[in-house]
């Protein structure tokens, strides 16, 4: 039981501050082979907390308002209907144009050498830490009142994300745990308004189907499929919609 809604946000503050002072002290004296074995292990990890969220496919106020054999259809419809508008609509490849338009306009070749660096550094943490799949997956479950299991998870990748930043770009990276705690704060708070509206089965669909969308940023880790998850981030508005319209045709 979390002390608080929000702590999953605040553990990642703290993991990106200490990550950036710990950078910049050690720069890149941890070897490849390291950070390797860890981003496997977080890997490993993001799938068994996937599989426990997926598993609310299971849940019995689901079966109970859709019947025994709907809910895998509505997380395999929610998938599929998703996965298709973030595809024709190209959201993950506009994820990664915005975060290259910030980059080109903040870090013009005109300012001073100390403060390119400071601002690319700022710029793409902030990305890296705010700009993905478990950062809207995580702070929604936290705010729907799941507990903060994947924000941990996101606030181990992000602090060992911000030594290997910090190594090269300095305290731009630590700066950069205010965005995380702007979008993360955000995102739960709009989580938390939705677990007050939604009803339970449709949670227990929406977070079924998250679970999915997180097996897919372990498959990224583990760098045995690139999946494009911010393409499938549709099915999330997706699973409670269909759930009301098979509750409404039974």
């Amino acid at each position: 039981m979390d002390p608080f809604r929000g702590f999953g946000t605040a553990v990642n503050v703290v993991t990106v501050l200490a990550g950036s002072g710990i950078g910049i002290v050690l720069g890149r004296r941890l070897p490849q082979r390291t950070r390797d074995t860890v981003t496997d292990a977080l890997g490993l990890v993001t799938l068994l907390i996937a599989a426990l969220a997926a598993a609310s496919v299971t849940s019995g106020t689901l079966t109970s308002a859709v019947g025994d054999s709907a809910p895998v259809l509505i997380v395999l419809g929610s998938m599929l209907v998703g996965g298709i508008v973030g595809s024709l609509l190209r959201i993950e490849a506009g994820l990664e144009n915005i975060g290259d338009r910030l980059q080109r306009r903040l870090t013009r070749s005109e300012q001073s050498e100390q403060r390119r660096r400071f601002v690319e550094g700022f710029v793409s943490s902030s990305l890296v830490f705010c700009v993905g799949p478990l950062t809207i997956l995580g702070s929604l479950n936290e705010g729907l009142g799941n507990g903060s299991d994947q924000l941990m998870l996101k606030s181990a990748l992000d602090g060992f994300a911000s030594m290997a930043f910090a190594a090269s770009f300095g305290w731009g990276v630590a700066a950069a745990a205010v965005s995380v705690l702007v979008v993360q704060g955000g995102l739960t708070g709009v989580g938390a308004m939705l677990g007050q509206l939604l009803p339970d089965p449709q949670l227990a669909a929406l977070s079924a189907t998250g679970g999915l969308l997180l097996a897919g940023v372990g498959l990224r880790l583990l760098q045995i499929k690139a999946v494009p998850v911010g393409d499938l981030l549709p099915a999330l508005l997706v699973a409670p919609l269909l759930t009301e319209l098979v509750i409404a045709i039974r």
